[in-house]
């Protein structure tokens, strides 16, 4: 998982690689052809940018102590065009504010693997979040986050 956020100064870029979770679908023919639910985890510790100084405040501004994990549950997802692009409607708790959001997953299924790629911006705002100000370095409160995930399957 990527995020990309914008400040006064330059771009913000980090990542999260301790993803995990469940996704229910369902494949035949070598295609996804239903998803029926999922739930991914990521722990707000694991979310790195390489630069201590904006590590160590977005762990006190998102309180990562009382609010240690970003989880997402799909509701619903209806498949697209026949190109493994599902419509993923689902709730997002972040900072212990749960908002309903859809968008757009291509998923597609690679031998016993299937592979999730999504992206989706969030205001930061809209889960009581305060946009960072560091010196002269103010981030801005749209984040861009881009998923390319890998889950195995499971009979």
């Amino acid at each position: 998982m990527r995020v990309h956020a914008s400040s006064s100064v330059h771009p913000i870029e980090g990542r999260a690689t301790e993803v995990s979770g469940t996704l229910d679908a369902d494949v035949a023919d070598g295609r996804v052809v239903r998803l029926d639910g999922g739930r991914l985890e990521v722990p707000v510790r694991g979310l790195r940018s390489g630069n201590p100084l904006e590590d160590g405040e977005l762990q006190r501004r998102v309180d990562a102590r009382r609010f240690p994990t970003i989880v997402g549950e799909v509701r619903d997802a209806t498949l697209g065009d026949d190109d493994g692009r599902f419509r993923v409607e689902g709730d997002l708790t972040f900072h212990g504010v749960t908002k309903r959001i859809s968008g757009d997953v291509l998923v597609a299924s690679d031998g016993d693997r299937l592979q999730i790629e999504g992206e989706q911006v969030f205001d930061i705002r809209e889960f009581g979040v305060k946009p960072p100000r560091i010196l002269l370095l103010r981030v801005h409160p749209e984040v861009r986050v881009r998923i390319r995930l890998v889950a195995e399957l499971q009979s």
